[in-house]
């Protein structure tokens, strides 16, 4: 699926630009991470922290009030969970530090990056240093949606596991790919498509 910018969009925008880099290009806001459906860069800004603060755009544009419990889309989200920590890993501040990956759901914002119409993650190093009470607001727990969350929600709604193995977890929620595919009794398949792009080398 080829990325179709929408016109005046800031995150669009620097997806085309992330699109467009060599490898040895400069690029402001500085882009770190690339593939086929994501792109990142560090938040140099306006950081929550000051051990690290990353922003990472979905190509497709995806309106941030339509984040759906798509089954299909967990192989995504969980790339997505794994890229920030890879990134935020590259030079730890300690040995081993504590990551805060997810989404602010609209209504509330990020007063300083206050895009709602394009999907975007953030993802950041404990502690929040640099957040200050005002956009405490926007990464606080009623507007706060993390990555892990949603992605044990989406198992739980897709599966019929729900057998605990210990007092807080249960088998499905260390499965990435669990409940990928929906359908009836009858056979008819219910999943929603994902909004990660097609590989077409591996369709068969």
């Amino acid at each position: 699926m080829a990325f179709a910018p929408k016109p005046g969009c800031p995150m669009c925008s620097i997806v085309a630009s992330a699109n467009h880099l060599s490898e040895d290009s400069a690029a402001s806001p500085q882009i770190i991470w690339r593939d086929e459906n994501l792109t990142a860069y560090r938040e140099t800004a306006s950081p929550v922290s000051s051990l690290g603060h990353i922003i990472i755009v979905f190509k497709q544009v995806v309106d941030s009030e339509n984040l759906e419990d798509t089954p299909s889309d967990l192989p995504l989200l969980a790339s997505l969970r794994d890229v920030s920590q890879r990134l935020l890993s590259a030079a730890p501040p300690h040995p081993t530090p504590s990551f805060r990956i997810g989404f602010i759901t609209p209504p509330f914002r990020d007063i300083r990056i206050p895009v709602t119409d394009h999907l975007h993650a953030h993802a950041y190093i404990l502690p929040a240093d640099r957040m200050g009470w005002v956009r405490s607001v926007g990464f606080g727990s009623l507007a706060w949606y993390a990555i892990d969350d949603l992605m044990a929600e989406i198992r739980e709604e897709s599966s019929n596991n729900r057998v605990r193995s210990g007092p807080t977890s249960r088998p499905i929620d260390s499965v990435p790919s669990a409940g990928a595919r929906v359908g009836t009794a009858d056979g008819t398949e219910t999943t929603k498509p994902s909004i990660a792009t097609v590989d077409l080398e591996h369709v068969q």
